[in-house]
């Protein structure tokens, strides 16, 4: 039976990236039905909106969906698409792998970890107070009242809600997460020595979590000192376990270790429903040229099919991007080479053909 899934293009350079990951995809021979459904500048031009009602409706009926980068709109008072995303359908777990790739030439060899990122608390609430508007001035007042620091009078305020509810579950899936992946260690990233309140209740709920959990190793390190350790020492890391905003920051930084944000996948799960994106943005300068890498997307799919228990599929589309990119002889204008977005896709297709005739070979001389 054929599995249901939502594809949004996307703007700028998705729905190129888009129809190559869909190309990749469909070789592995997993029956997809397919449902392309519109979200961002598309929208916004042709509605009057960036996430119209029906692309919710769509997800929810699939449950499962693949996301091309989105642009938001600066300065028009439209909310980003991705965080939209992610509070209407409740994917308040945010999951970017980064690994090492076989001849992507970076700084660090043999990194391979995951960020585990709260992503529907902290910053990213929205609860936003523009400076010079009448709440805001009656918030200053109430804080004074209440006995909290001046507040100048000049102030944007933003509020940063961490939740014993939002913390518990995201430090649950991130040992369940580990355990299914096998992960020896989940290091914990926070601020608590100066945000006590949020930063603070964040670390006492994983303490609380890790001590009925001993069989996975657990650690919490201020997240300015763990910044400094990723760029000296990151194949010591496993897991990172980040609130939204350090998550946001530090996946991105990881995903620098491993050769940069054109190769690197993205997910967005929560209990019902699950989003898969690359992290890059929607790069409009070279949009409808064709040069775009689709790694990032191509890898998000691979994500995709592993949610949907395609796991052998998911598993040969990862070894088909190694295979290309340690052959070094197709490579997209980012990674120093002239291949289109076209020829990357192609080439994943064709190492995935050569995979699954060697495993043919192999199984046929096993006989």
């Amino acid at each position: 039976m054929a599995h249901l899934a939502t594809l949004i293009p996307g703007d700028g350079i998705g729905p190129e990236v888009a129809e190559a990951a869909r190309t990749v995809v469909d070789a592995t021979g997993v029956e997809i039905e397919w449902i392309v459904a519109d979200a961002g500048q598309a929208t916004l031009d042709r509605e009057g909106e960036t996430l119209p009602a029906p692309v919710l409706e769509q997800i929810r009926r699939s449950r499962v969906a693949l996301k091309g980068p989105i642009t938001t709109p600066i300065g028009t008072g439209f909310r980003s698409v991705n965080v939209a995303l992610r509070h209407e359908l409740d994917l308040f777990a945010a999951v970017r792998p980064s690994r090492s790739l076989r001849g992507v030439p970076t700084r660090y060899r043999d990194v391979d970890l995951v960020v585990i990122r709260e992503n529907t608390e902290d910053l990213y609430a929205g609860i936003e107070f523009e400076v010079g508007r009448p709440e805001t001035a009656a918030l200053r007042e109430e804080l004074t009242r209440l006995g909290a620091p001046e507040i100048r009078r000049d102030a944007g305020v933003s509020v940063k809600p961490i939740s014993v509810t939002g913390a518990r579950r995201i430090v649950r899936f991130a040992f369940d997460h580990a355990r299914a992946d096998r992960r020896r260690l989940i290091t914990l990233g926070h601020k608590a020595n100066i945000v006590r309140f949020s930063d603070g209740l964040f670390l006492d709920i994983a303490m609380e979590e890790a001590a009925a959990a001993p069989d996975v190793a657990f650690e919490a390190m201020q997240i300015d000192q763990l910044s400094m350790r990723l760029t000296r020492e990151p194949e010591r890391f496993d897991v990172l376990l980040l609130p939204n905003l350090y998550g946001d920051i530090l996946s991105d930084l990881c995903a620098g270790l491993v050769g940069g944000l054109g190769l690197a996948a993205g997910s967005n799960l929560g209990w019902e429903y699950a989003v898969f994106e690359p992290v890059h943005g929607s790069a409009p300068d070279i949009a409808g040229r064709g040069v775009a890498d689709p790694i990032a997307m191509i890898l998000s799919a691979s994500l995709m099919l592993r949610h949907l228990g395609a796991r052998d599929a998911a598993d040969a589309v990862v070894r088909a991007v190694d295979d290309v990119l340690a052959g070094g002889r197709v490579r997209t204008r980012d990674l120093g080479g002239t291949a289109s977005t076209r020829d990357m896709a192609e080439s994943v297709v064709e190492a995935l053909d050569r995979d699954r005739t060697s495993d043919g070979c192999a199984a046929a001389g096993g006989r």
